[in-house]
């Protein structure tokens, strides 16, 4: 049986006010993700592996992808994934590729696709850290409590995405966008987490990440 999460209004209501629209979706994101583990648990491998065929385009078969500009989904937390297509249906997260594609997903298409990509394999990383920045960068994921959210080995867990192995630039551009206050964040944790980080901090955070074991 495929969960279906209902949190569109009825129709003809509106909200005039922008505190009580920040309110319902910062309310209704967090009952998905309180929401997510046993949908996932419900969703449809074979069925997400069709839907994923128009994914491939960008993230690669099986979302192994081979190209720096679009993440790695395969290996990926199921829950992180549902989340991150969520939030861009839902236009929490914006992009000018993935708003469009995630638009008119159900919340069984986003339990599917995610269930699917989890399956994969994540592949190996596709580079290796600079020597002198490993000693750096792994000082950084405790001073900053990296593993505390995505787990000892960075694999991911829950909502969190698995940041090892992931594309150097992918991750360069997301810790500046959390930074900035230009990437979204669901509970602000990340945006917290990445002020404290200096341009430097970032970069050899990207290259350590990007070199770290997939498994």
């Amino acid at each position: 049986m495929r969960a279906r999460l209902q949190f569109q209004p009825q129709a003809g209501e509106r909200k005039t006010a922008a505190g009580a629209i920040a309110l319902a979706a910062v309310f209704a994101a967090a009952l998905f993700a309180l929401a997510m583990p046993s949908a996932v648990l419900a969703a449809d491998i074979k069925a997400g592996e069709q839907k994923a065929q128009v994914c491939a385009a960008c993230h690669g078969p099986g979302g192994k992808s081979a190209n720096p500009m679009y993440p790695i989904l395969a290996g990926q937390p199921a829950q992180f994934t549902s989340t991150a297509l969520f939030e861009f249906r839902e236009g929490k997260r914006k992009n000018a590729q993935m708003s469009p594609m995630a638009a008119n997903l159900s919340n069984a298409d986003l339990n599917d696709l995610a269930a699917y990509f989890a399956a994969q394999p994540a592949p190996p990383p596709l580079r290796q850290t600079t020597p002198a920045n490993v000693a750096a960068g792994r000082d950084l994921t405790v001073k900053n409590a990296c593993i505390a959210c995505h787990g000892a080995k960075l694999l991911g867990q829950q909502q969190m995405p698995r940041i090892a192995g992931q594309f150097q630039d992918y991750l360069r551009a997301q810790l500046t966008g959390f930074k900035a206050g230009t990437r979204a964040d669901m509970d602000g944790t990340m945006s917290s987490a990445a002020q404290g980080l200096s341009p430097q901090d970032i970069d050899v955070l990207a290259d350590y990440l990007s070199g770290l074991p997939t498994q």
